[in-house]
């Protein structure tokens, strides 16, 4: 029966005697400091969150989950390909051939890695249609040395729909006047945003066949095979145990881990190092609900002691200040839990919106994979930070509860 009278004690302890607004201030701003550790936790984590789900849907989306080469043309990459998706890991086949060269236009140049893609064949294995903005992949026909183009390389060159381009080969052409570098006239077809600036800035699609007299091979011939798996992540040791099961031709497998890995590993291990920094913040929010308890056991010393002497054991006592420390930690996780969901909602339009404010953009497509602030809520990580707030709440009650605990009712009242 004296349980509820406790914990209504422990809830009125939270503020203070009238005389002394001080302890209840500190009682605030550890509630407050609490909300907000608990605020900046939620929404770093969601923006890594929202930086490794780009990586795996924008960028891995484009790029090949993994490839199969050999060092000549490949003459027949229907039966390759036949015999690749036998794996049941394997989704989709596409066959590619790739040329790095420079894209010039009156006067401007800009490097180009260019990929001959089957525009078919290229829906299975790649999410590019997503990001068209102007023109059609059935654009890029055979014969028709038509080319797609990133939305950042067309304004840097210049160019729309409908302009003219040369490609500049890294090889050279004897004729009986000299060398003279290997040169194609493309027309631009249309352009895509997928907002990586590698991917826009870089790439360039046209049509296999073309790609392939390019190189001066017969118009099937490609320069490998694309593989799309279930899960990325399988890629290194499927690609590999294909390659070995092939057998009869040496092929040389190739998978996004050699490619991006590095930065989807760094983008790992800076969400949990960031994490855990953030969770340091959090504690010393936690643990000022020590130095907020102390004060308030020391305002109390009357109160605790006329208790005593009712018949309220240490241990009561104790549960007092233990029910005054958690009502703070809870308070102020369930404020900063709220506020940091919200604000892990809001903060990509608020990055974009001071961006358009200053004229100013903070992550250049130039140095970043993205050119935007991405955000995503993960429910295990609400409830992860939520639950170590929370924990460390519990922990920092214990000695100032304890120390409440001790106090001998004839030395509190001796000078009251």
């Amino acid at each position: 029966m004296f349980r509820p009278l406790f914990v209504f004690i422990g809830t009125r302890y939270t503020r203070a005697k009238r005389r002394n607004h001080f302890v209840s201030f500190i009682s605030l701003t550890s509630m407050i400091g609490l909300a907000l550790g608990v605020v900046v936790m939620i929404v770093v984590l969601s923006v890594m969150n929202g930086f490794d789900h780009e990586m795996r849907t924008r960028v891995l989306g484009m790029i090949p989950h993994a490839t199969l080469e050999t060092g000549q043309p490949i003459n027949d990459w229907q039966a390759l390909a036949s015999k690749v998706k036998q794996n049941p890991q394997v989704l989709a086949v596409a066959p590619f051939t790739q040329m790095q060269g420079l894209l010039t236009h009156e006067g401007k140049v800009q490097k180009v890695l260019l990929n001959g893609i089957d525009p078919a064949r290229e829906r299975e294995v790649s999410i590019i249609d997503k990001f068209v903005l102007d023109g059609s992949l059935d654009k890029l026909a055979p014969g028709e040395w038509g080319i797609m183009i990133g939305d950042k390389a067309a304004q840097k060159l210049g160019v729309a729909i409908g302009d003219k381009l040369t490609f500049v080969a890294p090889e050279v052409s004897v004729t009986p006047a000299g060398m003279f570098p290997r040169m194609k006239r493309f027309t631009v077809v249309g352009t895509f945003h997928v907002g990586a600036g590698e991917i826009d800035g870089y790439l360039g699609l046209t049509n296999i066949a073309d790609l392939s007299r390019l190189h001066r091979w017969k118009a099937d011939q490609v320069q490998g095979v694309r593989l799309k798996f279930d899960d990325l992540f399988q890629a290194p040791r499927a690609t590999w145990a294909i390659a070995q099961q092939l057998g009869e031709q040496e092929y040389y497998p190739r998978d996004w881990t050699r490619t991006h890995g590095n930065l989807y590993q760094a983008i790992r291990m800076e969400k949990s190092m960031i994490g855990l920094l953030l969770l340091l913040i959090v504690a010393v929010a936690a643990f000022n609900i020590i130095s907020t308890l102390v004060m308030v056991v020391n305002d109390k010393r009357g109160d605790i002691a006329i208790l005593r002497t009712l018949g309220a054991t240490p241990g009561q006592i104790m549960a007092i200040f233990m029910v005054q420390g958690t009502v703070i930690g809870v308070v102020g996780t369930l404020i900063g839990a709220v506020l940091g969901i919200l604000g892990a909602l809001n903060v990509s339009a608020a990055i974009a919106g001071i961006e358009a404010l200053i004229g100013h953009k903070f992550l250049n497509a130039d140095v970043y994979f993205i050119d935007y602030l991405p955000s995503q809520i993960q429910a295990q990580d609400v409830y992860m930070v939520c639950g170590a707030a929370l924990v460390l709440s519990f922990f920092a009650t214990l000695y100032p509860a304890w120390r409440a605990s001790r106090t001998q009712p004839a030395e509190a009242l001796r000078y009251e």
